[in-house]
């Protein structure tokens, strides 16, 4: 039996009740769990010791906005341009035939020390529930990475010890990892030397779509 095999047999025998699936993808087991299970689960990989996942790698966001829709091809292009970086207005898309129910997540991704394993955690998060348990009490890695987490996507981590944005500015408008998030963002700051302070005003430049390079397949 491979470890991946292994893995995911000593997953289905301890969080059975717990797993909404478990997979493999890109060569990595991946479970995906419900958001009030996060605690209890983080807890078990980490003691259990046929799991033993002792160490937090990296926690981080991801904004499924529009995902499954595609709105130019780049394998050709028409003589007036890209539809979509032309026309501001353009809606026509491609969708997925599964559409993500759910516009966030929260991913976990740990390892095991003990074992030479890793694992994907992933929890699903709608937007009137946009929080989810803090795992810092478990693994002290978390803290910084929940911060940013919560920096770039907004996303609340109950119980974070200290919750406060980690890389963008004091007063700091939007979340700039969503998609929505317009390209230029919502405010500028500049140094008046009138006033002698830095003064922050409105993006005065207006939010366009940057069009992509087309990649076609050389001939031989």
């Amino acid at each position: 039996m491979t470890k991946k095999k292994s893995l995911k047999a000593e997953l289905k025998a301890v969080f059975d009740s717990k797993m909404a699936k478990l997979s493999v993808d890109h060569g990595q087991c991946v479970m995906t769990i419900d958001r009030q299970d996060v605690v209890a689960v983080m807890t078990s990989l980490k003691t259990q010791k046929n799991l033993a996942f002792d160490q937090l790698i990296d926690v981080c966001g991801v904004d499924y906005l529009h995902y499954g829709l595609s709105q130019w091809e780049t394998e050709s292009a028409s003589s007036d341009g890209f539809s979509r970086a032309v026309d501001m207005n353009f809606t026509e898309a491609k969708q997925s035939d599964e559409p993500m129910p759910e516009r966030f997540a929260v991913v976990y991704h740990l390892l095991s020390t003990e074992h030479n394993r890793r694992l994907r955690v992933k929890v699903y998060l709608t937007e009137p529930t946009l929080s989810v348990a803090s795992v810092a009490s478990i693994y002290k890695s978390a803290n910084w990475f929940e911060r940013e987490t919560y920096d770039m996507y907004g996303i609340l981590f109950e119980g974070h010890p200290d919750l406060r944005r980690i890389l963008t500015d004091y007063g700091f408008i939007g979340y700039p990892f969503r998609k929505d998030f317009p390209l230029s963002g919502h405010v500028e700051m500049r140094y008046d030397a009138t006033a002698k302070k830095v003064i922050y005003e409105p993006v005065d430049i207006q939010p366009r779509i940057g069009v992509p390079k087309v990649i076609r397949e050389t001939s031989s």
